[in-house]
């Protein structure tokens, strides 16, 4: 049986290895893997997407779309930063619910870059699937928040998923 400590030590290992002495991992309960906090994870996964977007910025028209997928997936990390340091229940929802939204349209933009560099697709995936891990995060938070935890089927217009 392995301790709560070895269990950080695994989903340690998991991450990429530049990511992982500076992750910070929440333990939600002994019965489940560790996990990182939403916070954590929308602020690697901008480092992560900016660094890969980068070099593409060059290239004309991608230029655009890479300068929106940047504004929306930073955009996901501050808004949460924002509901920490929010003084209202209410203004807390709002900015998840802006969070959300931003992950959303970062999805949207990641498929577009997808669809046209498909010799980019396997790392445009993992964007993809992390992105969308972070909005079920946000949208199952959102539903918490609501007392609307129970109602899965709302969950499913929630998150843009491609």
């Amino acid at each position: 049986m392995l301790s709560q400590n070895s269990n950080a030590n695994l989903d340690q290992r998991s991450l990429r290895p530049e990511l992982r002495a500076r992750a910070k991992i929440k333990d939600q309960n002994l019965n489940q893997k560790p996990k990182l906090e939403v916070r954590y994870r929308a602020f690697y996964l901008s480092i992560e997407i900016i660094k890969f977007v980068e070099p593409l910025a060059q290239k004309g028209a991608l230029r655009i779309i890479t300068d929106q997928l940047i504004r929306c997936i930073t955009s996901v990390g501050a808004n949460i930063v924002e509901a920490k340091a929010s003084s209202s229940k209410r203004e807390f929802l709002n900015y998840f619910q802006i969070s959300l939204k931003s992950a959303n349209e970062a999805n949207y933009w990641l498929a577009m870059v997808r669809e046209l560099l498909p010799d980019k697709k396997s790392n445009i995936d993992h964007f993809i699937q992390e992105t969308t891990e972070i909005g079920k995060i946000l949208g199952t938070s959102i539903l918490t928040m609501k007392g609307k935890r129970n109602l899965r089927l709302l969950s499913l217009f929630l998150i843009f998923e491609l």
